[in-house]
């Protein structure tokens, strides 16, 4: 069966939800080239004002330069050639999302593949401008039980809130989740549980490649191969990569968490962890203070996330240039049907 799907993937989950090793699950195949985690898309969908008409190739060089020059977009990461990217770039549709999508592409091509995209657990909090940024991405969300993210987000040297934060985080992403369902659709957003994963990944994957309208290949279920080239080494949080596909520290909340984080979670997020298939240990309903401090934690999160929604829909009414990538057969396919719909309503 020929297959011809050229839509851009993008991994999204909670923080420690296993996305870096669906990631390089994903690296494996023969067609498929997902990068380690990039700081560049969002930052430069929220700038996009900062860079001008992009139909000018003179902005393009300079939002070329800001992907590759800056540290903070982690471009040096993908082992590719700054000046040929930025040239790549300049020459490329002067679109935001085709400028981001080129990067992408770029390192797919640096592997021999067509497949490409991006993976970053906070991409959850972000799907609609994935989506306005790339139309026609295909969104695979993998979903953990949020008693162990909590515990494992406890446990990184990188993260710097407490337990209330990871909660909350989980609850967000399995919501983000939810709504993307039904605004996608099957077609465009696909969840799968951790758990699955490592019980079985051939079965999970060979659904994942049905998804994506891919052969399964079995060189897929073995994520260390892959790490060495897809996971920079300065991540030793994601040491257990080079390792193969185990469930050694699957359910281990139960021995990593304090007791009043197990009620706190159950007590907070139970429906969700019911609704996907976790089991509740019946623990004691949490104490008024941690309750209320939970809820206080949450309420600033959802203000925060309000005032990006508001900030956002501002910046689309004064933005210099389209923001759709003009890259794969599926977004020329859209820009031409928005088009024709322009002409006939006129």
């Amino acid at each position: 069966m020929a297959l011809t799907n050229d839509r851009p993937i993008f991994v999204v989950g909670c923080p420690r939800s296993g996305t870096t090793m669906l990631q390089l699950m994903l690296h494996g195949h023969p067609r498929i080239a997902i990068p380690p985690e990039t700081r560049f898309l969002i930052p430069a969908y929220e700038a996009r004002g900062e860079f001008g008409d992009l139909s000018d190739p003179s902005n393009r060089e300079r939002l070329a330069r800001w992907i590759v020059e800056r540290k903070r977009t982690r471009f040096a990461d993908l082992g590719l050639d700054p000046g040929q990217v930025v040239d790549e770039i300049v020459a490329g549709p002067g679109t935001l999302g085709s400028a981001l999508g080129i990067v992408l592409r770029a390192y797919a091509r640096r592997f021999g593949k067509d497949r490409w995209g991006d993976k970053r657990p906070g991409y959850f909090q972000s799907i609609p401008v994935l989506v306005r940024l790339f139309p026609d991405a295909q969104i695979v969300h993998l979903i953990r039980d949020g008693r162990d993210c909590v515990a494992s987000l406890k446990e990184m040297p990188w993260y710097r809130q407490d337990s209330f934060h990871a909660l909350a985080t989980w609850i967000e992403a399995v919501e983000a989740g939810r709504r993307a369902a039904r605004v996608l659709g099957p077609g465009s957003y696909h969840e799968m549980r951790y758990e699955d994963l490592i019980d079985d990944p051939e079965r999970e994957l060979t659904g994942l490649c049905r998804f994506l309208q891919v052969d399964y290949d079995p060189r897929m279920a073995d994520p260390s191969a892959m790490a060495s080239e897809a996971v920079p080494s300065r991540k030793t949080w994601h040491r257990r990569t080079h390792e193969k596909v185990s469930a050694a520290r699957s359910g281990t909340w139960d021995r990593r968490l304090e007791p009043w984080e197990i009620a706190l979670c159950e007590a907070e997020a139970g429906p969700h962890l019911r609704s996907l298939g976790y089991e509740l240990s019946g623990a004691a309903r949490p104490s008024a203070g941690d309750r209320a401090r939970f809820l206080r934690v949450a309420a600033r999160r959802r203000l925060a996330a309000h005032k990006r929604r508001i900030r956002d829909r501002w910046q689309r009414l004064h933005e210099p240039s389209p923001v759709e990538a003009l890259l794969t057969s599926g977004q020329r396919a859209a820009v031409e049907g928005e088009r024709r719909d322009g002409l006939s309503a006129a």
